[in-house]
């Protein structure tokens, strides 16, 4: 069995958002070499997310709106993580409730999706840079 592993680094130019990173988990599928096995794409931060869904920009307009109703930033004053003189009390709870990471199979050398799925990048307290693990088993 070979294993392959690769770091995306994600630079969200705002608090909060979702970037579709199919076609980079793509490439490093390509470079592994790897025919069949298993690709686990996870965030490397605790504020950030990975999950597989829709590329549809109303369902990410839901999403957005839909987080901020479970966990809404403001005021940063209603979580006791914040006490600590953080601000991102918020990202931490949306994150836990989009999930941390994704596992995909691997056919004939590409990702064995269902109709639309494609894998996200969910940003949560952006404006800096976080990394991405892209580790890839099989043969």
């Amino acid at each position: 069995m070979k294993s392959f592993r690769k770091e995306l680094v994600m630079n969200v130019p705002a608090r909060l958002g979702f970037v579709n990173i199919t076609p980079q988990v793509q490439t490093a599928l390509r470079e592994s070499g790897i025919q069949e096995g298993l690709v686990l794409v996870n965030p490397m931060h605790i504020t950030a997310s990975v999950f597989i869904n829709d590329d549809e920009n109303g369902l990410h307009r839901d999403y957005e709106a839909w987080l901020e109703k479970i966990a809404p930033h403001d005021p940063v004053s209603q979580y006791r993580h914040n006490d600590t003189g953080e601000d991102n009390a918020d990202a931490h709870i949306k994150r836990q409730v989009m999930g941390r990471e994704v596992v995909v199979a691997v056919t004939n050398g590409r990702l064995d999706f269902g109709t639309w799925e494609q894998i996200f990048y969910g940003e949560f307290d952006g404006y800096r840079a976080k990394r991405v693990l892209i580790k890839i088993i099989g043969e």
